[in-house]
């Protein structure tokens, strides 16, 4: 347990680390675009005495050191400052209205992404050369090479206008049925991707020995290949997967702007364009402490799949 706990310890603290620096980062970029906030947050018929007592509020005519010491003071008790658009509320308010449905997104197009993957994989894997082999080749290519600007509006034409079974995209949709077209235009790439490194992971743990000392003890193919093969051939998968899934949340901002859902990505863009620093800086936290949380997760996961991993 103690090995465990030091693991834990020494991943949250180097997760940490990574964190502020990816803060201390975007604070700098952010503050080195041109424009002034000010001109944004007033609108061109602000007097020069609102502009003048605006940049004395939010601290911009001090020194940049100073600057990022009071968005580290705001960061820390007011969950990352008030919103520039929104006065009332803070940064992570904001985030936390529409992180659900970024995360309802990103979920599904890694279920999608799975379900699609690992029975091609198998199909391919215990039938090489075959036709099969090649069709399974072929489909995992086409989601990869597909961007998702082709994938989504195809979907949108075929499914919500050709043939309706679909509700149409829009602010207003809502339901299991709305994330349908978006989870399956976000996680066709990855199940591109996890096919292919599946369908090579389980052709070489097939040809291992302990796999043929399994077959003339007299199990079954299904065992064979589920229970011995599969759990093998896992181990790289996770890597992959947990690193496409922490890129999901990056991707998510173009099927967000393709099916007009609100999430953590239009949010990003909006913050970026309209310079709301506090939000913008917000956003890049909560989606760097999500991957250093995924990868903690994944190297967990390790442990499950591995027992060598564990021991070691």
């Amino acid at each position: 347990m103690s090995g465990v706990a030091g693991l834990l310890l020494r991943r949250l603290g180097a997760g940490l680390l990574t964190v502020v620096t990816v803060a201390t980062l975007c604070f700098t970029l952010l503050h080195a675009l041109p424009g002034d906030p000010c001109d944004f947050d007033l609108g061109e018929t602000a007097t020069a005495a609102e502009r003048a007592q605006c940049r004395r509020d939010r601290h911009l005519d001090d020194p940049l050191p100073a600057q990022y010491g009071h968005f580290l003071r705001d960061l820390a008790l007011h969950g990352g400052g008030r919103s520039s658009v929104h006065r009332d509320r803070t940064a992570l308010q904001e985030i936390a209205e529409v992180w659900p449905d970024t995360a309802a997104l990103a979920g599904s197009a890694t279920l999608v992404a799975w379900l699609v993957a690992l029975p091609l994989a198998l199909l391919a894997a215990t039938r090489p050369g075959t036709r099969t082999d090649a069709a399974v080749g072929v489909l995992s290519l086409l989601g990869m090479a597909l961007p998702s600007l082709w994938i989504g509006p195809l979907l949108i034409a075929l499914f919500c206008v050709v043939i309706p079974v679909l509700p149409f995209p829009g602010p207003d949709a809502s339901g299991a049925a709305s994330l349908v077209l978006p989870s399956i235009t976000l996680g066709s790439g990855l199940a591109g991707i996890l096919t292919r490194m599946a369908r090579a992971s389980l052709r070489e743990v097939l040809r291992e020995p302990y796999i043929a000392a399994a077959r003339a003890r007299g199990l079954s193919e299904f065992a064979v290949v589920v229970k011995h093969g599969l759990r093998s051939a896992l181990v790289p998968l996770l890597t992959v997967g947990g690193a496409q899934l922490s890129a999901l949340l990056g991707g998510a901002v173009i099927t967000e702007k393709i099916f007009d859902r609100r999430g953590l990505g239009s949010l990003l863009l909006e913050s970026i364009q309209r310079r709301d620093t506090p939000v913008a800086i917000a956003c890049v936290i909560v989606v760097a402490a999500t991957v250093v949380l995924i990868q903690l997760a994944v190297d967990l996961a390790y442990a499950a799949v591995d027992p060598r991993i564990r021991m070691e």
